[in-house]
């Protein structure tokens, strides 16, 4: 019965912005690590941020730091991911990732699409 549900995916124009959306639920969402990762079409999947249980910590692929923002709402069991300044290199399937130990679960991906 675990599930993550991802949304808000969309084509967005160079330099726009999109704001993700995770919900997650079947686990005990607070005590896991959250992660949101992609997959360019022809390209492996890559991790894109990750924030730790209580959202004390974050860290960022290169490419996406100081334009992408991960958080996430315990009360809610949600996680987000804001992008900003978006590039077609951004154009991907978005995947979101829980992480505890040796469980890791998967949400069905949305896709993001950066063009003009």
């Amino acid at each position: 019965q675990v599930q993550l549900v991802e949304s808000g995916g969309d084509l967005v124009q160079p330099g726009g912005s999109l704001r993700l959306s995770c919900a997650a639920s079947g686990f005990t969402f607070s005590t896991y690590y959250m992660n949101w990762y992609r997959q360019a079409p022809g390209k492996e999947r890559e991790l894109v941020a990750g924030i730790t249980p209580f959202g004390g910590s974050t860290n960022y692929a290169d490419s996406a730091k100081g334009r992408f923002t991960i958080s996430r709402d315990n009360t809610k069991y949600t996680v987000y991911l804001e992008m900003n300044s978006l590039k077609p290199e951004d154009t991907a399937v978005y995947y979101c990732n829980a992480r505890l130990f040796r469980d890791s679960y998967w949400g069905q991906g949305t896709q993001v699409t950066v063009s003009s």
